[in-house]
Formats: C-alpha cells, structure tokens, sequence
C-alpha cells in the first residue's frame, strides 16, 4: 500500500513479535490508533480482517487512519488484507483470541503479562504467533475464538470492564515490550555516588549539636530522638552531594540571614 505523498514515513520494524489481527474494524480512526499503539511497543505487522469501509479507500490510506496513526504509518503502508479470520491466522503455529468475557468454551485464559513469557520463548524459537482483536461493538464471535489456543484477556474493573480497540492493542503491546525489552527510556543520571559514613556522621553531628544549642531535646529524651532522627534521614540513602547540601542547608538555617553591608546611596540623593 502506498500513503500520501506528504507522509514522512518510518521503515518497518523487522524484530521477531505477535502479528496483530484487527477483525472487521468499524473506523478508519481505530485502524491508525492501533498502529499507534503497535509502534509505541515494537509490533509491526498487522493484518486486518474485512475492515467494514473496505481497506484503503480511494486508492490510497484514509486521511483519518494516517492521523491517528500519528507517525506509524508504516505499519498501515504495510498491512494485509484478509477475508475472514480463518485465512489471517492460516500461516501462523500459535493465536491468541482476545475477549472481555466468558464464552463458554475449554481453552486456557491468561492475562498479558502471564501469556507474554511464553510468547515470547516461541517466537525465540521461529514460531508465528497473533492475536486476535475484535469488532468495537460486539468483539469476536464464538467461532473466531474457536480458532485460537488460548484466551487473552484483560484485568479490568469488572463493572466496567469494555476498552476500546486501541486500548486493549495497547496493553498487549506493553506487556510484550515489558516482557522482551523492558528498559525504560532513560534513567536518573546521578554522577554522585553513595555518601561516605564520614559524611553522613558528620552531618549527623553538626545538626545534633544545633539542635542541642537550641534546645530541641527534651530532658532525658535525647538518645531516642536521635536515633529516630538518624533513623529518618538514613531512609533516604543520600549520595555524598546530598549529604553535603543537606548539611549546608541545616547551617544556613542554624546561622540565619546573612548580614550584608547596605549600599551608600549615591550623593545628592
């Protein structure tokens, strides 16, 4: 499929992970939503399953897939069409068929984040594996599911438990990236490293000892207030800057506002 001439588009991932069947897609919207949701987590290959307005419309992609594709439009240029879901999982050795309820059939039911080890140990291993995404209204029917080896489904709150389409895409998708990738996109880079005992019993000193000066301690109470004190600040497993700029802080506030000299105004004033 070829989009716009104005779409900049990205090439294709080619990584090894879970074909996404979007069975019947009522909207052109949903359709780019869910290449959305693919390309935050690393899916790249869709397939759709007699989309209701036909797949693309007017010779080229629908203006409101592209948009809410918002950048994945690689995935759309490179979706295939199929008619019927039978024929979309025909080449795959593993399916998973996504419902929010039960249907009365004997397969096996897993959340995402308890199938997506295995999924992915079969795709380590060659194997094609999909998952198979509903009509927005009615999701899959009983024959669809029959297709597959086991339930997806999803925690919800079950007094309302309905997602949309993208949604449910979604958090497959998270779980399979958490589960194969699972690197945040960047961490806190703290070039201190740990605080020294040295410093952080130094600090320990200097505030024990203002607040003796000021006295903070009532009689006899001292040893268990300090020791909750110390208790309180070891909690926050200080690097050796902050151990120094909280003790700078406890001796601006001990010492209070600098004195400066007042600047002479200047003559004739």
């Amino acid at each position: 499929m070829t989009g716009s001439g104005t779409d900049r588009t990205r090439p294709a991932t080619r990584t090894p992970a879970p074909v996404i069947i979007l069975v019947e897609p009522q909207m052109a919207e949903n359709i780019g939503m869910c290449a959305r949701a693919m390309a935050n987590f690393g899916l790249s290959e869709m397939r759709l399953v007699a989309p209701r307005d036909g797949w693309p419309a007017g010779g080229g992609l629908k203006k409101g897939a592209t948009a809410a594709a918002s950048g994945a439009t690689h995935i759309l240029e490179n979706a295939r069409l199929y008619p019927d879901a039978a024929a979309a999982t025909a080449d795959l050795n593993h399916v998973l068929a996504t419902t929010a309820r039960e249907r009365g059939q004997m397969k096996r039911v897993f959340t995402p984040a308890e199938v997506m080890p295995s999924l992915a140990e079969r795709v380590g291993g060659g194997e094609r594996v999909g998952i198979l995404f509903g009509r927005e209204r009615i999701g899959l029917t009983n024959e669809e599911i029959s297709l597959a080896d086991a339930i997806l489904t999803f925690p919800v709150n079950p007094a309302f438990a309905s997602l949309n389409l993208a949604q449910a895409v979604l958090l497959a998708g998270y779980e399979w990236f958490k589960t194969t990738d699972g690197e945040p996109p960047f961490r806190e880079n703290n070039l201190s490293p740990p605080a020294t005992r040295e410093t952080v019993f130094s600090m320990f000193g200097y505030l024990e000892g203002e607040l003796e000066r000021c006295g903070f301690f009532p009689p006899g109470k001292k040893p268990v207030m300090t020791a909750n004190l110390r208790d309180i600040l070891h909690r926050l497993e200080m690097t050796e800057q902050e151990a120094r700029t909280l003790r700078g802080v406890f001796k601006s506030l001990a010492e209070g506002p600098r004195h400066t000299r007042p600047v002479k105004a200047p003559e004739g004033e």
